[in-house]
């Protein structure tokens, strides 16, 4: 495996932000974080799966003459936030399988490498990729080892697009079209790129967007997890309070238009709204395939003696 080549988003300062807005670590209270899921209107099963969970530095006490240790485990430190969305192929059972595979094969292999978020510094940004980009790499082959053992998942793959945050800066696994985006301010940026024969012919030259063979490429994976190809792609973002990451599947941008997920970000209430709002928006304009979405946002709170932070 070659060393993975690191992209850099832009840096995401949130120029609009208030004054009053703390330079520190967000607390669990202020990770407005929700994910939702739908079949869609066509399609009987749903072979989508996300997890969201919080990766954290948790103490346990083996063995103490204290009475009381409640206060001695109660607040675990949070290393970081790690959120993934996966679109299985394979119709059926082996798409869902796939999906579900790939969840827990990559949060297993995160989950013993905790040592990358004790040194998630600048200095190891090549350190990190690279166990990001191994976690990747393990899933698939385990993926392609089902299937050569057993013939009834042979064939099956998925997407994988995973974040993690370890603040204030995020790293971005990406495999297939499964999308993040990033608002900052008012400004939606689409993060990945999907791994598509479509964007490949585009990024060619050989296709445009508007050409009749785009858009049924446009469904055709030139990477996944599991499949023919894999090529994990590992982009690093600097956030801040405000920001808003929202992870989907294709179902979503199926149906729903950039412009549409920008509004509905901007003007969002919570995470679980927009989330809610954006699915039903994907239903209403046709819902062919199934919904993932997940949106992460870190809303400053003010404490009970009335400051903030």
């Amino acid at each position: 495996m070659t060393a993975p080549a690191l992209a850099f988003a832009a840096a995401a300062t949130e120029t609009s932000a208030s004054p009053a807005v703390p330079d520190r670590k967000p607390r669990d209270d202020e990770m407005d974080v929700y994910g939702l899921t739908h079949p869609g209107k066509v399609r009987s099963d749903n072979q989508d799966h996300f997890l969201i969970c919080a990766l954290r530095k948790q103490m346990v006490v083996q063995q103490t003459s204290i009475a009381m240790t409640d206060h001695l485990i109660a607040d675990s430190q949070r290393l970081a936030l790690l959120m993934m969305v996966a679109d299985g192929v394979g119709g059926g059972a082996k798409g869902a399988e796939a999906s579900r595979l790939a969840l827990e094969g990559v949060s297993r292999y995160v989950a013993s490498s905790m040592q990358c978020y004790y040194a998630a510094q600048a200095a190891h940004d090549p350190e990190l990729a690279q166990a990001l980009e191994a976690a990747a790499e393990q899933c698939h082959t385990e993926l392609v080892h089902r299937g050569e053992e057993n013939a009834e998942y042979r064939g099956m793959a998925t997407t994988l697009t995973l974040y993690l945050g370890v603040w204030p800066r995020a790293y971005l696994l990406q495999v297939g079209d499964s999308r993040c985006y990033l608002l900052r301010g008012a400004e939606l940026t689409q993060i990945t790129r999907d791994q598509t024969m479509a964007q490949e012919l585009i990024d060619l030259g050989v296709l445009t967007r508007t050409d009749p063979g785009a858009a049924k490429l446009s469904h055709t994976l030139s990477s996944s997890i599991g499949g023919r190809q894999t090529a994990p792609v590992v982009t690093r973002m600097d956030l801040a309070w405000g920001n808003v990451v929202l992870l989907c599947s294709d179902g979503l941008t199926r149906h729903v238009s950039d412009e549409r997920i920008r509004e509905a970000l901007r003007t969002m209430t919570s995470s679980k709204q927009a989330c809610e709002d954006l699915v039903r928006d994907a239903l209403e304009g046709g819902g062919t395939d199934n919904i993932t979405v997940i949106v992460r946002r870190a809303v400053a709170r003010e404490q009970e003696d009335g400051r903030t932070g």
